[in-house]
């Protein structure tokens, strides 16, 4: 019976699964053909096996399971007849791969099959194992294969040759067994040959030094010479493309050429002139020459140095931007990108083409013209390409000024030239109507504008213009607008700091406040915070709009946002009955330390900084420090007892000067004690030494029962601390120094609270008599391992209904061997005392041989009764 005479059956149920209409339908017609071929596997049906297979690849194809049908491809391929073997080996390809045990059984078929006198059944045996070979049936059948190297027949051999490859991808170690063959294959007449050749060098090449070395030695000049026949030869209609003679094995010989050219000063010479010879003569007005002048151009930039070849080659690419073809300019722009590397000269000669891409109607090019155009700026061309770039910026579409603004933003910091053209580019890039800078962008301005002291005027000045005309979508212009304007307001009004660029402007002080008070008028809450503290700068400023000022600070305590409130209800409390301090209170900034700002961008500085003399210690430009997360990570605790979001004395002295209020930290900050950032604000005298927290002062602040008693909390701590290091602050409303901690009480056993492999803390606990809520730690600190600690910082934090006070360290050196040890006294207030147990999680930094540790606990085992 004629095997193939029952393939209607085939055409029958692709028929009937075309019909279906629900993919419920597909499914019961491919049940139904899956339990009949079942059933004739069952009975061992072998006239219809070929035609079983053929319906279950088709059904394999629909992606319905197959499996039970493997075995038969097996018998199949052990069958005598050509017909049977095909459809076996066809079925072995599609429903099996290397990873199914079933292939071992199949090893021995194949190899009697590759040994078979008809050549059509070798090569199938060949297709087949060239895509499912697996390392263990490469080791089996390679010397069949390596025999069919040399065999008689052009497609036996090309497809032995595809059969190889796949054999040294599996086991790299049989790449030597193939040289000799291999490089024999490339001196072939026959094209198919010669390509499949070309591609088994190229793979023996990457799998096997020795190979490599031996195709430089005894190839090289073969593969340039015959690339040089084949560029010049005459038309020849079988392997012609679109007048091109073969390109598909012109780009393999090149890219064999790119193989062993790559790092071998030798070899690359004997290949500059046909690479030269390609480059020059291969037409590019048809894809077949672009393809091959492509693969030319990388591999002159793969070779050793020859800068004849890179101008020539950088050339070409500056062709293809100027193709109509998309495809073609994202290639080269590709290219140019990784050429930039080698001659950047060559690539800025194309700098204007390269602009013109930028605004290309294709948001793929667009974006890698912007990379490129952002590696060819340099301190001698910024100026021009910042300005194509902000220019475009006004008119790009909204998709693209997200990228284009954060490069043009990158590109302006990297290089500019001078402060002030820094500032005037960041006010052009903040003026768009839809700005897209990330905070970070006008955080690091604000920074610069502070440590330029000869450009504030300037600063104030341009930007103040530049608010005047800004729309309800330039948030971030009206930020660092009003942040300026509440720091050097009295500049604008008295055009302090004139330079000579600049025309004479007159600004009174109700201008000033007018665009402050605009400015509140924005939905951003970040900005609404920052006008407000720019009002109550300015009413120390503008003495004469001072009722004005406080009048409209008052229209805030309706508002909706607490935090606005909050803020509303202290600044009225501030001008109306801290007349005093007012003008110490809301002097201006420091001067922003720019290295620090940038180590903490890059990752390079700490996020928690103390220190045993209350001062931050000066790093030095590419100290790496491990980053510390913020101290509110500590309180990871309970879920009903988690802390303020804003509980680190850092957040505090940025919510009060309103340079970040984003509901997230995501930015690390140097953050100072609680303390040392009232300190700054009041600009009295110096910080204490002492590393304590601020969750002790936020907890009080907790409460919101006003803004006056917030404020008179705020000072009743910071002169409680001025008073524990002899030194004494001005009162905000009269309040006496809150007295130190008193030593006697009750005492309790002691406990250890923390203890590793170098380090042992222990607390002793004492109460006041007359205050049972309150508990006095002492805690000490040993060292237990042979290396002295230095730069020693404790760290502690506690839920809501504790409040916390640290008093500051004997000492920030802890001596090895414990022969000496750190004190440092705690208090901790227990608001549930004799309901809830005291808990606390503590950090403990310290240097030892020149690395940070950090080291963290949560210390559980306090005594019931405190």
């Amino acid at each position: 019976m004629n095997p193939f005479s029952s393939g209607t059956r085939l055409r029958d149920m692709i028929r009937a699964v075309r019909a279906c209409k629900t993919a419920a339908e597909e499914r019961a017609v491919v049940r139904k053909e899956c339990a009949s071929i079942r059933a004739d596997i069952s009975e061992n049906d072998q006239d219809y096996r070929h035609r079983n297979l053929a319906k279950l690849m088709f059904i394999h194809m629909l992606g319905y399971p197959t499996h039970f049908g493997q075995m038969e491809c097996l018998k199949l391929i052990a069958a005598p007849g050509f017909p049977e073997k095909r459809i076996g080996y066809l079925g072995l390809m599609l429903l099996l791969d290397e990873r199914q045990e079933v292939l071992m059984l199949v090893t021995n078929s194949i190899k009697q099959d590759l040994n078979h006198t008809n050549q059509y059944i070798v090569g199938l045996a060949l297709c087949a194992l060239g895509n499912i070979c697996s390392a263990e049936m490469a080791r089996d059948l390679a010397p069949e294969v390596e025999r069919l190297l040399q065999f008689r027949d052009p497609n036996i051999r090309k497809k032995a040759a595809l059969c190889t490859i796949r054999i040294i991808r599996k086991v790299p170690d049989l790449a030597e067994i193939f040289i000799n063959h291999a490089a024999a294959l490339l001196k072939e007449k026959h094209h198919g040959v010669l390509l499949s050749g070309v591609q088994l060098c190229t793979d023996l090449c990457k799998v096997s030094p020795e190979s490599l070395q031996h195709f430089r030695n005894k190839c090289t000049d073969g593969l340039a010479k015959f690339l040089k026949e084949l560029a010049n030869s005459s038309y020849a209609p079988e392997y012609d493309v679109s007048g091109i003679t073969d390109p598909f094995l012109q780009i393999r010989v090149l890219k064999l050429l790119r193989v062993l050219g790559e790092g071998d000063a030798d070899t690359s010479d004997a290949m500059n002139d046909i690479l030269a010879q390609v480059a020059t003569k291969t037409e590019s007005n048809k894809n077949a020459g672009n393809a091959i002048l492509y693969e030319c151009v990388a591999t002159i930039f793969s070779v050793e140095d020859n800068g004849g070849l890179r101008v020539l080659a950088v050339n070409i690419l500056g062709r293809f931007l100027s193709s109509h073809d998309n495809n073609i300019r994202y290639v080269a722009l590709n290219m140019l990108t990784k050429a930039i590397s080698l001659d950047s000269q060559a690539v800025q000669r194309h700098r204007a083409t390269i602009l013109e891409c930028v605004k290309d109607p294709d948001a793929s090019i667009r974006k890698r013209a912007l990379e490129l155009v952002y590696l060819l700026v340099n301190e001698s061309n910024v100026k021009s390409l910042t300005k194509e770039l902000i220019d475009y910026l006004e008119v790009s579409d909204s998709e693209f000024k997200s990228d284009l603004t954060t490069k043009v933003c990158s590109i302006v910091e990297k290089y500019s030239p001078d402060k002030k053209w820094y500032i005037d580019q960041m006010v052009k890039i903040l003026s768009q109507d839809r700005c897209y800078v990330k905070d970070e962008v006008w955080h690091a301005l604000i920074t610069v504008i502070t440590n330029a002291s000869d450009l504030h005027g300037y600063s104030v000045r341009a930007l103040y213009k530049a608010a005047q005309e800004a729309g309800a979508q330039q948030d971030t212009l009206v930020r660092v607008a009003v942040w300026c304007i509440g720091e050097y307001g009295d500049m604008l009004v008295n055009n302090a700091g004139m330079l000579d660029v600049e025309d004479p402007m007159t600004v009174t002080e109700d201008d000033a406040v007018d665009v402050v008070e605009a400015a509140l008028k924005h939905r951003d809450i970040t900005t609404q915070a920052m006008s407000l503290i720019a009002l109550l700068k300015l009413s120390s400023h503008c003495p004469s709009c001072a009722k004005r000022i406080n009048d409209i600070i008052l229209l805030q305590k309706k508002s909706f946002v607490l935090e606005l409130q909050q803020r509303a209800l202290e600044f009225n409390s501030i001008i109306a009955r801290h007349e005093k301090i007012r003008s110490p209170l809301v002097e201006r900034m420091p001067v922003l330390d720019e290295a620090a700002f940038s180590g903490r961008r890059t990752g390079s500085a700490p996020a928690t900084v103390s220190t045993s003399n209350g001062t931050l210690p000066k790093l030095s430009n590419g100290v790496n420090k491990p980053t510390s997360p913020p101290l509110v990570d500590l309180l990871d605790l309970d879920a009903d007892d988690n802390p303020v979001p804003s509980s680190s004395g850092g957040d505090l002295l940025q919510d009060l000067l309103g340079l970040d209020l984003s509901a997230t930290s995501g930015s690390n900050h140097v953050e100072k004690s609680g303390t040392d950032a009232l300190l700054d604000l009041l600009s009295i005298g110096n910080p204490p030494a002492q590393s304590s927290t601020m969750l002790d002062i936020l907890s009080s602040l907790d409460d919101k029962k006003g803004s006056v008693s917030a404020i008179d909390k705020l000072s009743s701590h910071s002169s409680a601390t001025s008073s524990a290091v002899g030194s004494s602050i001005v009162n905000l409303d009269g309040f006496g120094p809150s007295q130190s901690l008193p030593e006697t009480g009750s005492i309790h056993p002691s406990i250890v609270a923390f203890e590793s492999s170098s380090l042992k803390l222990t607390f002793t606990f004492s109460k006041e008599a007359q205050n049972p809520a309150t508990t006095l730690i002492e805690a000490i600190f040993l060292n237990k391992s042979a290396d002295i600690y230095s730069n020693f910082v404790f760290q502690a934090a506690v839920p809501k209904f504790l409040q916390l006070h640290l008093d500051p360290a004997s000492g920030n050196s802890l001596p090895s061997n414990c022969n000496g040890s750190i004190t440092q006294k705690l208090r901790v207030s227990n608001s549930q005392h004799g309901k809830k147990s005291m808990i606390m999680r503590i950090r403990i930094n310290y240097e030892v041989n020149g690395k940070t540790i950090l080291e963290e606990g949560q210390i559980n085992n306090f005594p019931r009764d405190l």
